[in-house]
């Protein structure tokens, strides 16, 4: 077959197009690198994993050490994003932080708009209670009684496994999930059900004062991981580095200094 010149240059623009549009686009790991800034979503009231420092304002904690690392992995700086459990969601799809971390529990209806990384520790919900009330919680069914008070968080994972695992009881919203166990302490309200190792932070924070029930035996099944915006570059990227962290003992070492 003979070509043309006007039919030959057709086909190659033809060619040409095809390969452009068979390309890679840059990934998100492409841009963060690019940019040279890591944004990380954060709540800033969930110790130990992230606190928001009011005097320096700014954020500490072992998700905030453990994002730093991961900044250095990826030679890019950190740039800590301020959101809150009941706008997390919103800020996440908006695009303001490529991943969130902090404490971040691992659900179905976050996987749908994003990918999380391997998990970083798993766990549960259980309660916290004044040590002298502690052995009144062992159960739900001691838990969801009348005149029972509940407090929980507003927007997140306590609050939703409260509504759904509590009729009866009373179930209080509380703002300021910095204070909210100065609430139990002081009489204001009988519990809170929370991830096990919060309630184990919590009771190191109030010693003979409140007392984790049954940290080591949940309620539920949980995990946290970091939430990380859909990308599988980056995703792949973020769980190399946790393997290798875990392997070497840096994430040990993170781990015992805030929560051992």
């Amino acid at each position: 077959m003979r070509w043309t010149i006007p039919a030959a240059a057709a086909a190659l623009a033809m060619l040409a197009s095809g390969a452009l549009a068979q390309s890679p686009s840059p990934s998100r790991l492409d841009d963060i690198i690019s940019r040279g800034t890591l944004r990380v979503g954060m709540t800033g009231d969930y110790r130990p994993f992230t606190s928001l420092n009011k005097t320096t304002s700014s954020f500490e904690g072992f998700d905030v050490d453990m994002a730093q690392a991961l900044g250095q992995a990826l030679g890019v700086k950190v740039e800590f994003v301020p959101t809150s459990w009941p706008t997390m969601t919103r800020d996440f799809e908006a695009g303001a932080f490529d991943m969130a971390a902090g404490g971040v529990s691992i659900t179905l209806d976050r996987q749908k708009k994003g990918l999380f990384s391997t998990a970083l520790m798993r766990e549960g919900k259980t309660p916290i209670a004044r040590c002298a009330d502690a052995a009144r919680f062992d159960s739900l069914a001691d838990i969801d009684k009348p005149g029972t008070k509940v407090i929980v968080n507003p927007g997140g994972t306590n609050e939703r496994f409260a509504r759904a695992h509590i009729k009866a009881a009373q179930i209080e919203v509380y703002p300021d999930n910095v204070t909210i166990f100065d609430q139990i302490a002081s009489g204001h309200a009988d519990l809170m059900m929370t991830d096990a190792s919060e309630t184990r932070y919590q009771q190191k924070l109030h010693p003979g004062v409140l007392c984790a029930v049954h940290p080591d035996k949940p309620f539920d099944f949980a995990e946290k991981a970091y939430w990380l915006q859909r990308d599988v570059a980056l995703k792949a990227f973020v769980d190399q580095w946790l393997h290798i962290i875990r392997e070497n003992g840096s994430y040990q070492a993170t781990y015992d200094k805030w929560f051992n």
